[in-house]
């Protein structure tokens, strides 16, 4: 099923390791197979993961990115959840970190990715950092 991406004038984005930037004016890219793209708004640089859950978003964001590493990573995304389900207490986040683990494992890096959004916006209200 091909993904449809509508662009704003200059959006950044990653495909297969690769930064694109669309030119002056709205866009639509159409993939007519399976690539790893990443907005440039879902793109975490290193320095910006600083609390637990967006220490778990970055080492999936990279396996995701460069599936060849995805070994290297999982240590680090491992020890970051681990930690991260022993101090929260939510049965649903407690759930999706389970779902996180899983869809990791079956190389689902995508679904795993999103489900790490919702940990972010989650610990974002807790930590009382709503935008």
């Amino acid at each position: 099923m091909p993904l449809k991406l509508s662009l704003k004038p200059g959006e950044k984005f990653v495909l297969n390791g690769a930064v694109v930037q669309n030119g002056d004016r709205r866009g639509v890219l159409v993939l007519q197979n399976k690539a790893s793209v990443l907005r440039e708004k879902d793109i975490m640089q290193p320095d910006e993961a600083t609390t637990p859950a967006r220490r778990i978003y970055f080492p999936v964001m990279m396996m995701y990115l460069d599936e060849s590493a995805a070994e290297r990573q999982y240590e680090e995304f491992a020890t970051r959840l681990t930690e991260f389900m022993g101090v929260v207490r939510n049965p649903e986040v407690l759930s999706d970190c389970i779902a996180i683990s899983k869809h990791v494992m079956a190389r689902e890096y995508y679904k795993a990715l999103m489900l790490s959004r919702k940990l972010i916006e989650y610990e974002d209200q807790r930590l009382g950092h709503v935008s």
